[in-house]
């Protein structure tokens, strides 16, 4: 009997899930199946990976073969690759020993690659939370600027007081009587030699009068 590794569909529609079984290669996709080896859910990211190790391992040896999606899956796993140091060991290539140093080797360098990956993930999801977070305080400050102008008061043109513009006037009345009154001083002022000077007159034509009482 033909035997496959593949993907048996479950979950909703737009977000389905798999059970990777080993089924008879003439049994429907969602049919009939031998073993369930394990689950994938592609819509995590990464995509959630959970199988049984040793079972497919057992399957693979035994001549399985996987479809092209599951292959990726046991290779992203390990699984091909413990299959092809366990053909080494039988090949006589090299022992169990040096087989299970290499996978673990292996598997160390892989860990650190899907560890390295997850860092990003968790670096990139907080940078776009970020960048989200500064475009909502934009756009708010942006809404908030927009309504405090549109509600701001009309500038009001300041008045001065009519009692002020009284005293104003009141205080240049004086100053224009005092330009006014300064001719009128002058005239008087250019009037005083005048009267000064008939008296000078008078005693001039009185001193003729006593001359003659003394001759007499």
């Amino acid at each position: 009997m033909a035997t496959k590794l593949r993907l048996q569909r479950h979950g909703k529609k737009g977000k389905p899930f798999y059970h990777l079984v080993a089924a008879d290669s003439r049994a429907k996709r969602d049919g009939k199946f031998i073993e369930k080896v394990g689950i994938y859910n592609p819509n995590t990211n990464p995509a959630t990976i959970d199988i049984n190790f040793d079972s497919a391992v057992d399957w693979v040896m035994k001549g399985a073969q996987p479809t092209d999606t599951v292959r990726a899956i046991l290779s992203y796993k390990g699984v091909m690759h413990k299959v092809h140091l366990n053909k080494g060991v039988l090949k006589g290539a090299f022992d169990q020993k040096e087989a299970d140093k290499r996978f673990a080797a292996w598997m160390k360098e892989k860990e650190a690659k899907i560890e390295g990956k997850m860092d990003q993930l968790a670096k990139d999801a907080d940078k776009a939370n970020a960048d989200r977070l500064a475009a909502e305080k934009k756009v708010s400050d942006e809404r908030a600027a927009a309504i405090a102008e549109a509600n701001a008061p009309e500038p009001v043109v300041e008045e001065a007081p009519a009692e002020e513009a009284a005293v104003e006037a009141t205080e240049e009345a004086p100053a224009a009587e005092a330009v006014e009154e300064a001719p009128a001083a002058e005239v008087a002022t250019e009037e005083a030699p005048a009267a000064e000077a008939a008296p000078a007159e008078e005693a001039k034509e009185e001193a003729p009068a006593e001359e003659s009482k003394e001759e007499e």
